[in-house]
């Protein structure tokens, strides 16, 4: 049975609001910011991790600058729906993966896939992802620009 979604009030969407600006951000200088006592930023903050609700921190990392140029999104079609858990555990142990989708539609799964420049993700796709058995087929999308990224940023609108 599903769990009740938690109810934010207005202090905790500041909260964290605050922490998706900077996650380093001491009870502190939340507290100050939003002009309540270092203790009810602990006590909710601790709610909501006891919650699942806050279940880390973050940083964020510009894959640029580390030589990360090539961003790919890969449908992948299954030969079978039961071969999911397998070829789920082959994917995670690709450092090239860095997210896995298990969708409706025309894949069954979707996955992003980081690489220094289009060879490096050609050597991947062949080596590595064509190498696990479960796939039936891909279909490879190159990202050439990613101007809006709310990765990690709650719509804390709603």
């Amino acid at each position: 049975m599903p769990m009740d979604p938690y109810k934010l009030d207005k202090v905790d969407r500041q909260i964290l609001q605050r922490l998706q600006q900077d996650s380093r951000a001491s009870y502190q200088e939340i507290a100050r910011d939003l002009i309540v006592s270092g203790g009810t930023i602990h006590v909710r903050f601790n709610k909501m991790k006891e919650a699942g609700v806050i279940t880390g921190s973050q940083i964020n990392v510009d894959y640029n600058r580390l030589g990360l140029e090539v961003c790919a999104f890969v449908g992948i079609n299954l030969k079978n729906a039961k071969d999911y858990p397998s070829a789920l555990v082959k994917l995670k142990n690709f450092v090239e993966v860095v997210d896995i989708h298990y969708t409706t539609g025309s894949y069954s799964l979707f996955i992003k896939i980081l690489a220094r420049n289009t060879k490096e993700l050609h050597l991947f796709m062949i080596e590595k992802l064509q190498s696990i058995p479960e796939i039936q087929s891909t279909e490879t999308i190159i990202s050439l620009d990613n101007p809006v990224s709310r990765e990690g940023e709650l719509p804390l609108s709603h």
